[in-house]
Protein backbone atom coordinates (compact mmCIF):
# COMPACT_ATOMS: atom_id res chain seq x y z
CA UNK A 1 0.00 0.00 0.00
CA UNK A 2 2.74 2.42 0.39
CA UNK A 3 3.91 2.41 -3.23
CA UNK A 4 0.02 3.70 -3.76
CA UNK A 5 0.05 6.28 -1.27
CA UNK A 6 3.59 7.58 -2.25
CA UNK A 7 1.99 7.43 -6.22
CA UNK A 8 -1.11 9.46 -4.45
CA UNK A 9 1.28 12.01 -3.00
CA UNK A 10 3.38 12.41 -6.43
CA UNK A 11 -0.07 12.59 -8.09
CA UNK A 12 -1.62 15.78 -6.18
CA UNK A 13 1.81 17.78 -5.67
CA UNK A 14 1.77 17.49 -9.57
CA UNK A 15 -2.33 18.69 -9.51
CA UNK A 16 -1.77 21.32 -7.04
CA UNK A 17 1.99 21.55 -5.71
CA UNK A 18 2.11 23.98 -2.44
CA UNK A 19 -1.07 26.39 -2.53
CA UNK A 20 -0.81 29.84 -1.79
CA UNK A 21 -1.84 30.18 2.08
CA UNK A 22 -1.32 26.63 3.06
CA UNK A 23 0.12 26.01 6.51
CA UNK A 24 2.41 23.88 4.93
CA UNK A 25 5.03 21.68 7.51
CA UNK A 26 7.91 23.52 6.70
CA UNK A 27 6.73 26.93 7.34
CA UNK A 28 6.88 25.65 11.00
CA UNK A 29 10.13 24.18 10.84
CA UNK A 30 11.19 27.43 9.60
CA UNK A 31 9.35 29.19 12.52
CA UNK A 32 10.88 26.61 15.06
CA UNK A 33 14.88 27.90 13.45
CA UNK A 34 14.39 31.06 13.28
CA UNK A 35 12.55 30.83 17.28
CA UNK A 36 15.92 28.64 18.43
CA UNK A 37 18.33 30.57 16.24
CA UNK A 38 17.38 34.17 17.96
CA UNK A 39 17.43 32.61 20.90
CA UNK A 40 21.05 31.07 21.00
CA UNK A 41 22.10 34.55 19.17
CA UNK A 42 21.00 36.31 22.77
CA UNK A 43 23.00 34.04 25.05
CA UNK A 44 25.96 32.97 23.20
CA UNK A 45 28.46 35.44 22.22
CA UNK A 46 31.45 32.45 22.15
CA UNK A 47 31.73 31.40 17.87
CA UNK A 48 32.78 27.91 19.50
CA UNK A 49 29.66 27.33 21.44
CA UNK A 50 27.73 28.86 18.86
CA UNK A 51 28.77 26.47 16.65
CA UNK A 52 28.36 23.59 19.00
CA UNK A 53 24.37 25.23 19.37
CA UNK A 54 24.11 24.96 15.99
CA UNK A 55 24.00 21.30 16.45
CA UNK A 56 21.46 21.03 19.63
CA UNK A 57 19.69 23.01 16.14
CA UNK A 58 20.08 19.82 14.29
CA UNK A 59 18.82 17.39 16.80
CA UNK A 60 15.49 19.32 18.16
CA UNK A 61 14.96 19.67 14.78
CA UNK A 62 15.55 16.17 13.54
CA UNK A 63 13.67 14.82 16.81
CA UNK A 64 10.93 16.80 16.52
CA UNK A 65 10.49 16.47 12.48
CA UNK A 66 10.71 12.53 12.52
CA UNK A 67 8.87 12.05 16.07
CA UNK A 68 5.64 13.77 15.92
CA UNK A 69 4.69 12.30 12.59
CA UNK A 70 5.75 8.62 13.30
CA UNK A 71 3.63 8.80 16.67
CA UNK A 72 0.63 10.30 14.33
CA UNK A 73 1.02 7.81 12.31
CA UNK A 74 1.37 4.90 14.92
CA UNK A 75 -2.36 6.35 16.41
CA UNK A 76 -3.72 6.37 13.43
CA UNK A 77 -2.54 2.83 12.28
CA UNK A 78 -5.60 0.66 13.24
CA UNK A 79 -7.60 3.04 11.60
CA UNK A 80 -6.78 2.07 7.85
CA UNK A 81 -8.45 5.10 5.77
CA UNK A 82 -7.01 7.48 8.41
CA UNK A 83 -3.61 6.02 8.15
CA UNK A 84 -3.36 6.17 4.11
CA UNK A 85 -4.77 9.92 4.34
CA UNK A 86 -2.42 10.96 6.97
CA UNK A 87 0.66 9.04 5.36
CA UNK A 88 -0.16 10.75 1.52
CA UNK A 89 -1.07 13.71 3.18
CA UNK A 90 2.75 13.79 4.87
CA UNK A 91 4.54 12.75 1.60
CA UNK A 92 2.96 15.33 -0.23
CA UNK A 93 4.54 17.87 1.93
CA UNK A 94 7.96 16.73 1.64
CA UNK A 95 7.77 16.58 -2.08
CA UNK A 96 8.06 20.08 -4.27
CA UNK A 97 8.26 19.53 -7.78
CA UNK A 98 5.28 21.35 -8.96
CA UNK A 99 6.65 24.20 -6.70
CA UNK A 100 9.67 24.39 -8.82
CA UNK A 101 7.56 24.38 -11.86
CA UNK A 102 5.69 27.06 -10.96
CA UNK A 103 8.92 29.55 -10.01
CA UNK A 104 10.88 28.52 -12.71
CA UNK A 105 8.42 29.19 -15.10
CA UNK A 106 7.39 32.25 -13.34
CA UNK A 107 11.22 33.46 -14.27
CA UNK A 108 10.81 32.26 -18.05
CA UNK A 109 7.55 33.87 -18.42
CA UNK A 110 9.14 37.32 -17.55
CA UNK A 111 11.70 36.73 -19.56
CA UNK A 112 9.52 36.14 -22.43
CA UNK A 113 7.60 39.33 -21.62
CA UNK A 114 11.22 41.05 -21.57
CA UNK A 115 10.65 42.27 -17.87
CA UNK A 116 14.11 41.81 -16.70
CA UNK A 117 12.99 43.59 -13.20
CA UNK A 118 10.49 41.39 -12.84
CA UNK A 119 12.45 37.92 -13.60
CA UNK A 120 15.18 39.65 -11.10
CA UNK A 121 12.62 39.99 -8.33
CA UNK A 122 10.82 36.35 -8.93
CA UNK A 123 14.44 35.04 -9.13
CA UNK A 124 15.50 36.74 -5.59
CA UNK A 125 12.35 34.29 -4.05
CA UNK A 126 14.33 31.20 -5.28
CA UNK A 127 18.76 32.00 -4.43
CA UNK A 128 20.62 32.70 -2.16
CA UNK A 129 22.54 34.99 -4.46
CA UNK A 130 21.90 39.21 -5.13
CA UNK A 131 20.07 39.18 -8.47
CA UNK A 132 19.40 42.84 -9.05
CA UNK A 133 22.14 43.51 -11.67
CA UNK A 134 21.99 39.85 -13.03
CA UNK A 135 22.10 40.08 -17.03
CA UNK A 136 19.28 38.03 -18.73
CA UNK A 137 21.72 35.07 -19.51
CA UNK A 138 22.78 34.91 -15.87
CA UNK A 139 19.30 34.66 -14.68
CA UNK A 140 18.49 31.93 -17.25
CA UNK A 141 21.82 30.16 -15.76
CA UNK A 142 20.95 30.77 -12.13
CA UNK A 143 17.20 29.91 -12.47
CA UNK A 144 18.39 26.25 -13.95
CA UNK A 145 20.73 25.78 -11.22
CA UNK A 146 18.25 25.85 -8.98
CA UNK A 147 16.01 24.02 -10.80
CA UNK A 148 18.14 21.16 -11.07
CA UNK A 149 19.66 21.34 -7.67
CA UNK A 150 16.59 21.22 -5.89
CA UNK A 151 15.23 18.63 -8.22
CA UNK A 152 17.40 16.22 -5.68
CA UNK A 153 16.54 18.24 -2.45
CA UNK A 154 13.01 18.85 -3.15
CA UNK A 155 12.28 15.71 -5.34
CA UNK A 156 14.52 12.97 -5.62
CA UNK A 157 15.95 12.78 -1.93
CA UNK A 158 12.68 13.18 -0.21
CA UNK A 159 11.27 10.27 -2.25
CA UNK A 160 14.28 8.31 -1.67
CA UNK A 161 14.24 8.87 2.34
CA UNK A 162 10.23 8.01 2.31
CA UNK A 163 11.10 4.79 0.23
CA UNK A 164 13.83 3.73 2.91
CA UNK A 165 11.82 4.98 6.07
CA UNK A 166 8.03 6.33 5.07
CA UNK A 167 6.71 9.61 5.55
CA UNK A 168 8.77 10.63 9.05
CA UNK A 169 11.99 9.77 7.25
CA UNK A 170 10.98 12.16 4.52
CA UNK A 171 9.81 14.80 7.14
CA UNK A 172 13.35 14.70 9.03
CA UNK A 173 14.91 15.23 5.77
CA UNK A 174 12.82 17.96 4.85
CA UNK A 175 13.52 19.09 8.38
CA UNK A 176 17.63 18.89 7.61
CA UNK A 177 16.96 20.43 4.29
CA UNK A 178 15.46 23.46 5.82
CA UNK A 179 17.69 24.40 8.20
CA UNK A 180 20.58 23.93 5.63
CA UNK A 181 18.60 26.44 3.52
CA UNK A 182 18.21 28.89 6.45
CA UNK A 183 21.54 28.74 8.48
CA UNK A 184 24.05 26.70 5.99
CA UNK A 185 25.24 29.99 4.78
CA UNK A 186 29.73 29.98 5.26
CA UNK A 187 29.72 33.60 5.46
CA UNK A 188 30.18 35.88 8.30
CA UNK A 189 26.85 35.81 9.83
CA UNK A 190 26.00 31.92 9.64
CA UNK A 191 29.76 30.38 9.67
CA UNK A 192 30.02 29.17 12.73
CA UNK A 193 25.88 28.61 13.89
CA UNK A 194 25.32 27.17 10.32
CA UNK A 195 28.31 24.84 10.58
CA UNK A 196 26.76 21.87 11.51
CA UNK A 197 23.12 21.81 9.76
CA UNK A 198 25.60 22.70 6.82
CA UNK A 199 27.50 19.45 7.10
CA UNK A 200 24.39 17.75 8.26
CA UNK A 201 22.47 18.64 4.92
CA UNK A 202 25.79 17.15 2.63
CA UNK A 203 25.49 13.46 4.68
CA UNK A 204 21.68 13.67 4.15
CA UNK A 205 22.00 14.41 0.51
CA UNK A 206 25.31 12.83 -0.51
CA UNK A 207 23.49 9.52 -2.06
CA UNK A 208 20.26 11.66 -3.38
CA UNK A 209 22.23 13.83 -5.27
CA UNK A 210 24.33 10.93 -7.36
CA UNK A 211 21.01 9.08 -7.68
CA UNK A 212 19.46 12.69 -9.44
CA UNK A 213 21.99 13.06 -11.26
CA UNK A 214 22.52 9.68 -12.72
CA UNK A 215 18.52 10.63 -13.53
CA UNK A 216 19.02 13.10 -15.13
CA UNK A 217 21.62 12.16 -17.31
CA UNK A 218 19.42 9.14 -18.12
CA UNK A 219 16.52 11.34 -19.06
CA UNK A 220 18.57 13.39 -21.60
CA UNK A 221 16.85 12.35 -24.66
CA UNK A 222 13.23 13.82 -23.97
CA UNK A 223 15.21 17.00 -24.11
CA UNK A 224 17.42 15.79 -27.35
CA UNK A 225 20.09 15.43 -25.22
CA UNK A 226 23.05 12.54 -25.44
CA UNK A 227 23.00 10.28 -22.15
CA UNK A 228 27.04 9.29 -22.32
CA UNK A 229 27.47 13.02 -22.70
CA UNK A 230 25.37 13.63 -19.88
CA UNK A 231 27.04 11.15 -17.89
CA UNK A 232 30.37 12.16 -19.31
CA UNK A 233 30.24 16.26 -17.99
CA UNK A 234 28.41 14.82 -14.47
CA UNK A 235 31.81 12.62 -13.98
CA UNK A 236 34.20 15.36 -15.42
CA UNK A 237 32.58 18.74 -13.46
CA UNK A 238 31.16 16.79 -10.27
CA UNK A 239 33.52 18.52 -8.28
CA UNK A 240 33.06 21.68 -9.43
CA UNK A 241 31.09 23.26 -6.76
CA UNK A 242 31.45 24.32 -3.14
CA UNK A 243 29.18 21.72 -2.34
CA UNK A 244 30.37 18.03 -2.17
CA UNK A 245 26.67 17.64 -3.84
CA UNK A 246 25.37 20.16 -5.77
CA UNK A 247 27.30 19.85 -8.92
CA UNK A 248 25.76 16.25 -10.16
CA UNK A 249 22.65 17.15 -10.93
CA UNK A 250 23.72 20.58 -12.38
CA UNK A 251 26.58 18.86 -14.44
CA UNK A 252 24.04 16.31 -15.66
CA UNK A 253 21.50 18.99 -16.70
CA UNK A 254 24.47 21.09 -18.01
CA UNK A 255 25.65 17.87 -19.93
CA UNK A 256 22.07 16.95 -21.17
CA UNK A 257 21.31 20.49 -22.21
CA UNK A 258 25.19 20.92 -24.00
CA UNK A 259 25.46 24.74 -21.82
CA UNK A 260 27.50 26.15 -19.40
CA UNK A 261 26.68 26.53 -16.05
CA UNK A 262 28.34 27.87 -12.51
CA UNK A 263 30.64 30.89 -12.15
CA UNK A 264 30.92 33.70 -10.37
CA UNK A 265 28.01 34.55 -8.16
CA UNK A 266 27.54 37.52 -4.74
CA UNK A 267 25.49 36.42 -2.32
CA UNK A 268 25.11 39.06 0.76
CA UNK A 269 26.98 41.30 -0.24
CA UNK A 270 30.11 38.59 -0.77
CA UNK A 271 31.63 37.37 -4.28
CA UNK A 272 31.77 34.02 -4.29
CA UNK A 273 34.03 32.60 -7.30
CA UNK A 274 33.03 29.47 -8.64
CA UNK A 275 34.14 27.41 -11.54
CA UNK A 276 32.24 26.71 -14.75
CA UNK A 277 29.73 23.38 -14.86
CA UNK A 278 29.73 21.84 -18.68
CA UNK A 279 30.19 23.29 -22.01
CA UNK A 280 29.24 26.40 -23.60
CA UNK A 281 27.99 24.22 -26.62
CA UNK A 282 25.11 25.92 -27.03
CA UNK A 283 24.23 29.59 -25.49
CA UNK A 284 21.77 29.58 -22.96
CA UNK A 285 18.57 30.11 -23.87
CA UNK A 286 14.77 30.91 -22.26
CA UNK A 287 13.91 27.40 -23.43
CA UNK A 288 16.65 25.85 -21.53
CA UNK A 289 14.41 26.64 -18.16
CA UNK A 290 11.73 24.59 -19.70
CA UNK A 291 14.22 21.88 -20.52
CA UNK A 292 15.41 21.45 -17.03
CA UNK A 293 11.88 21.51 -15.78
CA UNK A 294 11.48 18.54 -18.25
CA UNK A 295 14.18 16.56 -16.71
CA UNK A 296 13.05 17.08 -13.39
CA UNK A 297 9.67 15.77 -14.04
CA UNK A 298 11.07 12.59 -15.77
CA UNK A 299 13.76 12.37 -13.60
CA UNK A 300 11.02 12.07 -10.44
CA UNK A 301 8.72 9.02 -12.86
CA UNK A 302 12.24 7.09 -13.76
CA UNK A 303 12.76 7.14 -9.69
CA UNK A 304 8.90 5.99 -9.03
CA UNK A 305 9.55 3.36 -11.83
CA UNK A 306 12.87 1.62 -10.39
CA UNK A 307 11.93 1.50 -7.06
CA UNK A 308 8.31 0.30 -8.19
CA UNK A 309 10.47 -2.10 -10.17
CA UNK A 310 13.21 -3.01 -7.20
CA UNK A 311 10.41 -3.78 -5.01
CA UNK A 312 8.51 -6.02 -7.04
CA UNK A 313 11.63 -7.71 -7.67
CA UNK A 314 12.36 -8.54 -3.74
CA UNK A 315 9.14 -9.59 -2.56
Amino acid sequence: MFLVDLAVAIIIDWIIGDPYGFPHPVIYMGKVIRFLENKGRKIIKNEKNLKIYGLFIVFILCATSFFIPYVILYLAKPYKILYHLLSIFMLWTTIAARCLHKEGKKIYEDLIKEDIQASRLHLSYIVGRNTENLSEKEIIRADIETVAENTSDGVIAPLLFAAIGGAPLAMMYKAVNTMDSMLGYMNDKYRYIGYFPAKIDDIFNYVPARITGALICLSAPLVKGNILNAFKIMIRDRKNHKSPNCAYPEAAVAGALNIQLGGTNTYFGEIIEKPTIGDSVVELKNIHIINTIKLMYFSEVLFYALYFGVLKLIQ
